[in-house]
């Protein structure tokens, strides 16, 4: 008597959640770890619909002063929804031993207030779907502080290298095209 609704409520999950991903661009499907945190970042919830900068991080590189100005980055352009997403990554060997020194870093030594994932592989066969698909999209990351600018739909509109800072003109505009592509 009570297998019908068990059986319908079964259903109707498959049903919106393969309706869920159907809308959730390719790029976005699947979760990371978050930083020092028992929660995971849904990629598809948190970031669907929303104008995205990607970067993989390193704790010990040349660049990592950036994250300063990818903070600056993200305040000056949050209220028009601007998301940023860090990814720390080993992958370039600069990354720290442990998620506890990545955090102090992040938001302890630069005051990081957006998304931070767990250290991830971001190049290669091994690197997770997010990144797999930011290289099919446009390249690997060739270096720590790579780059993504995402539209609202999931495409990347531009990439930039390690070099480039978050206050560059190029990318500035390029975020302000992706903030556009919400409307």
């Amino acid at each position: 008597m009570w297998r019908f609704p068990v059986l319908l409520v079964v259903l109707l999950n498959a049903w919106v959640g393969a309706a869920y991903a159907a809308q959730c661009p390719v790029l976005l499907q699947g979760e990371l770890q978050k930083l020092r945190s028992e929660e995971r970042i849904d990629l598809c919830a948190t970031f669907a619909g929303k104008p995205l900068v990607v970067v993989n991080t390193a704790s010990f590189c040349g660049f990592t002063p950036q994250f300063k100005s990818l903070e600056a980055l993200y305040q000056r352009y949050k209220a028009q929804g601007l998301q940023v997403l860090g990814v720390p990554s080993d992958d370039f060997r600069q990354e720290a031993d442990n998620n506890e020194e990545t955090a102090e870093v992040c938001y302890v030594n630069y005051g990081v207030t957006f998304s931070m994932s767990e250290p991830q592989r971001v190049t290669g066969s091994a690197a997770v779907p997010l990144f797999k698909e930011l290289a099919a999209q446009s390249q690997a990351p060739r270096w720590n502080f790579f780059k993504y600018v995402v539209d609202a739909q999931g495409k990347v509109l531009a990439r930039f290298p390690s070099t480039t800072s978050p206050d560059d003109p190029a990318l500035l505009a390029a975020v302000e095209q992706a903030i556009a592509s919400q409307r």
